[in-house]
């Protein structure tokens, strides 16, 4: 996004659409937030589940209004840059802005030091680590780590063929981490639930090149999800935003075939796919959402860096937890059974799936045996894991 060009009239017309000119002024206006997307609001993924967070603010917290660009992209949006798109929401009375993605790291940072009284949250990133954050920019993210392990038990439990595909965005150490912990939970299902050789356990990755398919620059997610079930593989987990993986699933079940699928990041993403869809991780940021616009809103901002567990109690409720995970109809009453008994032990600390010994896929020790992986060995994690198929790094 690091292009420059002149805000089209297009874009400017959408924003004037949306709110008032200048906003809306004097004690009873509106406290106007603004959200950027990176892909479409109703996208049946991550966008979605951003845009039902802002939703939820607007229900939950009083005299709030949401705006919203979404499409954030280069594909969508070339030449557009952050800091534009932030001008113009500040400029409509923005007083608190959210950017959705890891991609959006260097443009937020720059928006929040042009805009000193801005609040400015990015969902992802690790600015407040690492000490570029300006004041007045937070991080907030889920540990989706958990959901990815559900997600992969619930594969391992699955599998006839004891081969699961994994469908990846773009390499990173966010995508990393969580191919790696679906693996892990993969890995857990099949030798200490079903007792199998850990031999017969085969786990790829394959990487599209980013969120979302963009047709000439990304591999296509469909040719990808159709080679993997057509090699043998009969469950894909997905780490991309959008639903391919359960498009394709049911087109193969339709053909004849055992296989399924496990979407990801929005709550409904099963939807369409009852026969395939063994359940979805999915984020709730709603929660979030509401303790930082609060403290915006009532002056008690501070800058901090905030990595939400589920909350075990109930990992479903809207209301408090960042991180769930929807089962699917396609889920065998006995996977359902082993799946609550394994979320339960997660939640008490009965397991933990980042405990060594622990290898990177070219051999090296990521995790000493016996010790427990710190919060930033996770977060920055440098390669996938050893047993996983698949490329560590793009180069």
């Amino acid at each position: 996004m690091g292009k420059k060009l002149v805000v089209t009239v297009g874009i400017m017309c959408l924003f004037m659409s949306l709110i008032p000119v200048n906003g809306a002024q004097g004690a009873d206006a509106p406290y106007f937030f603004g959200l950027l997307l990176v892909g479409p609001y109703n996208d049946r993924g991550y966008s979605q589940a951003h845009f039902e967070g802002g939703k939820y603010i607007e229900k939950n917290v009083p005299n709030t209004k949401m705006i919203y660009i979404d499409k954030v992209n280069p594909a969508d949006r070339p030449g557009i840059t952050i800091p534009q798109l932030v001008d113009d929401m500040v400029e409509k009375g923005a007083k608190f802005i959210i950017a959705n993605s890891d991609d959006m790291k260097d443009g937020i940072r720059e928006a929040a030091n042009m805009h000193p009284n801005v609040h400015f949250l990015h969902c992802s990133g690790d600015d407040v680590l690492t000490g570029k954050a300006p004041p007045n920019l937070s991080n907030l993210f889920g540990r989706m780590e958990y959901g990815k392990m559900m997600a992969g038990f619930a594969a391992a439990m699955a599998t006839k063929t004891g081969k699961i595909g994994y469908l990846g965005p773009l390499i990173n150490e966010e995508t990393r981490r969580l191919a790696a912990s679906c693996y892990l939970g993969a890995k857990y299902a099949w030798e200490k639930v079903l007792k199998k050789n850990p031999d017969d356990l085969k786990f790829k990755v394959t990487w599209i090149g980013f969120w979302f398919n963009i047709p000439g620059v990304t591999a296509d997610p469909t040719q990808v999800a159709q080679n993997f079930f057509n090699t043998g593989y009969d469950v894909i987990v997905s780490g991309i935003d959008t639903t391919e993986n359960v498009v394709v699933a049911g087109q193969k079940r339709k053909e004849g075939k055992s296989v399924w699928a496990l979407p990801y990041d929005y709550e409904g993403a099963c939807e369409g796919g009852a026969d395939v869809c063994l359940g979805v991780p999915y984020f709730n940021w709603g929660p979030g959402y509401v303790q930082f616009i609060k403290a915006s809103m009532s002056g008690k901002w501070k800058s901090q860096w905030l990595w939400l567990n589920p909350d075990w109690k109930d990992i479903n409720n809207h209301d408090t937890s960042t991180i769930g995970f929807m089962t699917g109809h396609a889920m065998s009453d006995a996977a359902r059974q082993a799946l609550d008994a394994f979320i339960k032990d997660l939640g008490a600390e009965k397991v933990n799936l980042f405990k060594g010994p622990l290898f990177y896929q070219d051999g090296s020790v990521f995790i000493k045996d016996g010790a427990v992986a710190a919060d930033k060995d996770i977060w920055y994690m440098k390669q996938l894991l050893k047993g996983m198929e698949g490329q560590s790094s793009s180069k």
